[in-house]
């Protein structure tokens, strides 16, 4: 089974190397992954009517509400797609733009966007369909910490709507506030120790588990990048896996979880947190680790700087690069 597997992600870079997004009338799909665990490329999703990206600079993450439309967050702000990649609505301005890491949420007001933005210094929530911001989360004064800088990279909800959100820009703390925003608690603090964060980069609610778990990616704990259990008192459990790269951030769907590699991969692991299959291999270093990769150089199939995935309830994935001209790429699961 290994061996299928890299011989279909070595396939399918030998297949892109040569074909830059924009420079053949025609841009084939490009099969990758293994097994179940299979994958073919959607080209040109997205696109607009001239073949190109309509997202602008992409650092920010991806979730799918319930009737299967796809959000992606972006500098400018949040698009919303229809599954066959047209855009059915924006959330743009200063009060969306530069958000982090989004997750989805399903409440009896409706379904919310949960957001961390590092960049103001905030987590924030809103409603999915109106874009009513109803919450926002600033540096909470009440912790104690005596903080210079914070830069919130990733938020996830526990079951009883509490909201957690991680500084892994700054100081690396996480904290925990209610449904209603009042801080609780926060654990963790930046070093490489077992304990320790060098960059909670990412992080979401481990369903696999009961009752359920953070999933944190310690994307550049040393030596290797890891990801990290601890309950949602904050008590630490265990390392997962480790020797990732650089995990940026997790997504969940039944005993699967996806891991963007920012070195220009996805990995996809079990319910043992074992490897199952290596999705968008990027091998040149020119191009791998780079925000800077306009779309006439895409390769289809081969990733640069994967940052956000999210699955929709057919097993498809929906995979954001960190990249200068704003790249969401649609993978439809092989049956």
């Amino acid at each position: 089974m290994m061996k299928k597997c890299l011989r279909s992600i070595a396939v399918a870079v030998v297949c892109c190397l040569a074909v830059p997004v924009m420079a053949a009338e025609k841009v084939e799909p490009v099969r990758m992954g293994c097994g179940i665990m299979t994958f073919d490329t959607v080209p040109g999703w997205g696109f607009d009517e001239q073949g190109r990206s309509v997202l602008g600079p992409t650092h920010g993450g991806v979730v799918v509400d319930k009737e299967g439309n796809i959000y992606t967050s972006a500098k400018l702000g949040v698009f919303v797609f229809s599954p066959d990649g047209k855009v059915v609505r924006r959330f743009l301005g200063d009060e969306y733009s530069n958000i982090h890491d989004i997750e989805i949420r399903d409440e009896p007001e409706g379904e919310f966007i949960y957001g961390a933005r590092n960049v103001a210094g905030e987590g924030i929530k809103f409603h999915a369909e109106t874009g009513d911001i109803v919450l926002k989360l600033p540096f909470p004064k009440e912790s104690g910490l005596n903080l210079k800088k914070f830069a919130p990279t990733a938020i996830t909800v526990a079951p009883n709507g509490d909201i957690i959100l991680s500084d892994g820009y700054a100081s690396n703390y996480i904290f925990k506030f209610d449904k209603d925003g009042k801080y609780k608690s926060h654990f963790g603090k930046k070093g490489n120790g077992l304990k320790e964060f060098n960059t909670a980069h990412g992080m979401t609610l481990d369903t696999r588990y009961n009752p359920p778990r953070l999933l944190i990616c310690d994307r550049n704990h040393q030596p290797k990048g890891r990801l990290v259990h601890y309950d949602l008192d904050g008590n630490y459990i265990e390392e997962v896996i480790t020797g990732l790269g650089m995990p940026t951030s997790v997504a969940i769907q039944g005993d699967y979880v996806s891991v963007p590699d920012l070195h220009g991969r996805l990995v996809i692991l079990d319910k043992t947190n074992t490897i199952v299959a290596v999705l968008g291999n990027n091998e040149d270093p020119k191009t791998h680790r780079n925000f800077n990769v306009p779309q006439d150089q895409w390769r289809e199939g081969i990733f640069s700087g994967t940052h956000g995935s999210y699955w929709d309830k057919e097993g498809n994935l929906y995979v954001q690069d960190w990249n200068v001209s704003g790249r969401l790429m649609k993978l439809v699961r092989v049956k």
